[in-house]
């Protein structure tokens, strides 16, 4: 038996043989590759029949946290209500993916304070430079004019995670190589068989 089908086994025995779910945390700057991943991680978790749902940053800010501004307080709520929805689904036996810039670490541990080692941050890393040739929203362009304030990376603080469970270099790896780390993390932590 290897090492990854004995992880299965025993997250199945700790969970009566049902499915424990899980939260996949992409955070990073705007551009750096959060919802491509994200969404190549559920295409391929739904072609393997996990139950999985995607909570993407953008979409939730405009059905769940409509109204809400960009003030830290605001950032704030809007993450802890992703984290909130996150940890219901996860706690159902769901796999959530969760893609969000989520620039402020205490928050981002708020969240996993909620999910426990079912919580797995994946750090989308780019260099600044990189992520503003990829805006093809012209946010970092309105930003650098002044047109735009508050925003993470230029005004704004991003604050990159000390200890995420996998950090990925997207200006380095392709979006394939990366999704191929993201499913070999899941597999040896016990989600995937």
């Amino acid at each position: 038996m290897t090492e990854t089908q004995t992880a299965v086994q025993e997250r199945a025995a700790r969970t009566g043989g049902e499915p424990r779910g899980f939260c996949l945390w992409f955070t990073g700057l705007s551009g750096a590759g959060k919802s491509t991943l994200a969404e190549m991680v559920v295409g391929e978790l739904q072609h393997r029949d996990v139950r999985v749902e995607i909570l993407d940053g953008d979409i939730v800010r405009t059905n769940l946290s409509k109204g809400l501004g960009f003030s830290k307080e605001d950032r704030d709520t809007n993450i802890l209500r992703i984290g909130f929805v996150a940890h219901l689904l996860q706690r159902n036996g769901v796999g959530v993916v969760v893609s969000a810039i989520s620039p402020y670490k205490i928050v981002r541990d708020q969240c996993r304070a909620m999910m426990g080692e079912d919580f797995i941050e994946v750090f989308v890393n780019a260099p600044l430079a990189v992520c503003e040739q990829r805006d093809v929203k012209g946010l970092y362009a309105k930003a650098r004019s002044g047109e735009l304030k508050g925003f993470t990376g230029i005004d704004d603080p991003y604050e990159p995670p000390d200890h995420p469970e996998l950090e990925l270099r997207t200006d380095e790896l392709s979006p394939t190589a990366c999704l191929d780390r993201i499913l070999s993390l899941l597999t040896e932590r016990g989600y995937l068989s």
